[in-house]
C-alpha cells in the first residue's frame, strides 16, 4: 500500500488541470483533482466556450444581414431580428452542458473531486479548505493549475454593469449603444466582433501605437481594413485610459502614452476591459517551499513543467496553464498537463510551444502558429540563416469564390536554405480550422519542399496553404 493518499493531487479543475487528471488516470495513477470554484475554470465558464456561442450567434446575424453578399449567391431574406436574451441562454446552456460533461468524464474514471480552496502545506501535502473546515491529503505529486484572471489597470473601477471584464461580457446581460473596448488583442476583437453584429458603436483604445500588436502586421494590416474599418467602430492607439468611471454615462479619460497629458474625456454608455489576464498565484502555499513567483506573478518552470526554484525543479511539484505564463490558451494547459504527467511517469518529455496554434474567431477568422517574422529572423541572425516568407491569397481559391468570402491570405515563413517551416499566419474564413494542418508540419519540422507534394482535395480553403507552400523557394545548403 502507498503512504501518500494519491499519487497525484491536481489543484485547479480548469482544462489544463482536467487534461492532466484523463491523462493521470490513463497512465495509472490515483488523480485527485481540488477546485474551489466552477468546474472547468475560465474557459469552459468565462471564455473560449461561452464567447465562441456568441460568436457563433451573432455571426449567424452578420452573415443574414448582408444582403449584397446573399444578393450575389441569388437569397433574398425580408430582413434579421434576434433575441438578445436567448443568445445569452445559447451561451449560458452550453456552459452548462460542457461543464457537466467534464465533471462527469472524472468521475466516470474515478478521479475524486475535492470540492474547497487548495494550496500547499509542504512537502508532498496539500490543505484543502472548505465550509467543512480544513483537511490535508498527501500526495505523491502535486500540480498547480490555478488558472488566470482579466488584469484590471490602475484608475479603472469595474461595477459589473456599465464598467466590465470579459468574466461579465460573456452573459451579455445588455446591448449598449455604444460601447468603448480597452484593448485591441483578440479579446477585444472577438467582442467588437459580437457587439458590431448585435447593432452596438464601438470605440476600440489601444494604448500602444500600433492596432492588434500581437498579429503579424501583414495579417493586421488586413484585419484593420475588414474588423474595424468596415465596421462602426472608431480606434484610438497610443492613449491610455487612466480613469474609467461607472455610472450613466460611463466617463474615460484618455491620456497621451508619450505625453501623459490628458487628450478627452469620453462618455458612453458601457465600458469593457480587454487589457488581458494576469495569473491566479495567490494563497497557493507556494512560500511553504519557499518558491518565488516572477514579477509578473507567473510560476517558474522548465518546458517538463518542473517548478523551479532559484532554477532547479522542486521535487515532486509541477505547474501548467495560465499561471506559468507561457502561453495563455486553453488548449496549451491541456498539452502542458499531459507533457506534466508523462515526466511523472518516468518519460523524458518537453513541450514544444513552437507548433502550438492559436485563434482569434472574429469574422473572418484569425490563426497562426510557429514564429513571427520578426522572431524568425532574430533567430537566423543567431543561428547564421536566412528568412523567407511567401503569401498566398483567398481571392484566387476555388471554395473561397464559391462562398463569396475572398477576403484573406496566408503567410509562411521559412529558412532558406533548408525550407524549414518556421511559422504560418491567416486572416480568412475558416483559419482556426486551417491552421492545425501548419501546426502538425511544424512540430514535424517539415520543410516547406515536402510539403509542397502533399495533395489536398479540390476544392477546399485548404489549397490555399497548399498554394503557399508551392510558392516557396528553397536554396539548398
Amino acid at each position: 500500500m502507498s503512504d501518500f493518499d494519491y499519487d497525484l493531487i491536481i489543484i485547479g479543475a480548469g482544462v489544463g488541470g482536467h487534461g492532466a487528471a484523463l491523462h493521470a488516470v490513463k497512465s495509472g495513477l490515483k488523480t485527485a483533482i481540488i477546485e474551489a470554484g466552477d468546474m472547468g475554470g475560465t474557459c469552459v465558464n468565462r471564455g473560449c466556450i461561452p464567447s465562441k456561442a456568441l460568436l457563433a450567434a451573432s455571426g449567424r446575424v452578420r452573415e443574414f444581414a448582408d444582403s449584397s453578399h446573399l444578393q450575389d449567391m441569388g437569397i433574398q431574406l425580408g430582413g434579421i431580428q434576434f433575441d438578445r436574451s436567448a443568445i445569452a441562454d445559447h451561451a449560458t446552456n452550453l456552459v452548462n452542458k460542457i461543464q457537466g460533461d467534464l465533471t462527469n468524464s472524472l468521475k466516470r474514471l474515478k478521479v475524486d473531486i475535492i470540492r474547497g480552496w487548495g494550496e500547499i502545506a509542504g512537502t508532498q501535502k496539500v490543505k484543502v479548505s472548505s465550509d467543512g473546515g480544513d483537511k490535508t491529503y498527501t500526495a505523491k505529486e502535486i500540480m498547480l493549475c490555478p488558472g488566470s484572471v482579466p488584469f484590471v489597470p490602475r484608475g479603472i473601477e469595474i461595477d459589473g454593469k456599465t464598467v466590465f471584464t470579459s468574466d461579465n461580457a460573456v452573459k451579455l446581460e445588455s446591448l449598449p449603444d455604444w460601447i468603448a473596448i480597452i484593448g485591441s488583442g483578440y479579446i477585444g476583437l472577438e467582442f467588437s466582433d459580437v457587439y458590431t453584429a448585435l447593432g452596438c458603436e464601438v470605440t476600440m483604445i489601444e494604448a500602444l501605437d500600433t492596432l492588434m500588436p500581437g498579429f503579424d502586421p501583414d495579417i493586421a494590416k488586413i484585419a484593420k481594413k475588414v474588423l474595424l474599418d468596415q465596421r462602426d467602430i472608431e480606434t484610438y492607439k497610443g492613449v491610455f485610459a487612466t480613469k474609467i468611471t461607472p455610472g450613466t454615462p460611463v466617463q474615460i479619460e484618455l491620456t497621451d502614452a508619450k505625453t501623459k497629458e490628458v487628450v478627452e474625456v469620453l462618455e458612453v454608455d458601457a465600458c469593457l476591459v480587454a487589457t488581458g489576464r494576469i495569473p491566479a498565484t495567490k494563497k497557493l502555499g507556494l512560500e511553504t517551499l519557499a518558491i518565488e513567483i516572477d514579477k509578473r506573478g507567473f510560476i517558474p518552470v522548465n518546458d517538463k513543467m518542473q517548478v523551479l526554484r532559484d532554477g532547479k525543479p522542486v521535487p515532486h511539484l509541477w505547474a501548467v496553464g495560465d499561471a506559468t505564463g507561457k502561453m495563455m490558451l486553453a488548449h496549451a494547459a491541456s498539452g502542458q498537463g499531459v507533457i506534466a504527467v508523462e515526466n511523472i511517469c518516468g518519460e523524458d518529455k518537453e513541450i514544444d510551444y513552437r507548433c502550438i496554434p492559436a485563434a482569434a474567431f472574429t469574422h473572418p477568422e484569425i490563426s497562426y502558429v510557429g514564429l513571427t517574422e520578426a522572431q524568425a529572423k532574430e533567430e537566423g541572425e543567431k543561428e547564421g540563416f536566412k528568412v523567407a516568407t511567401v503569401k498566398s491569397f483567398y481571392k484566387g481559391n476555388s471554395k473561397a469564390l464559391a462562398e463569396g468570402e475572398t477576403e484573406g491570405i496566408a503567410k509562411i515563413i521559412y529558412r532558406q536554405d533548408t525550407g524549414e517551416l518556421l511559422g504560418v499566419h491567416i486572416i480568412g474564413i475558416h483559419a482556426s480550422d486551417l491552421i492545425q494542418e501548419a501546426a502538425n508540419a511544424i512540430a514535424k519540422r517539415e520543410s516547406v519542399q515536402n510539403l509542397s507534394f502533399n495533395i489536398h482535395t479540390h476544392p477546399t480553403l485548404s489549397e490555399v496553404l497548399d498554394e503557399a507552400y508551392k510558392r516557396a523557394q528553397v536554396v539548398g545548403v
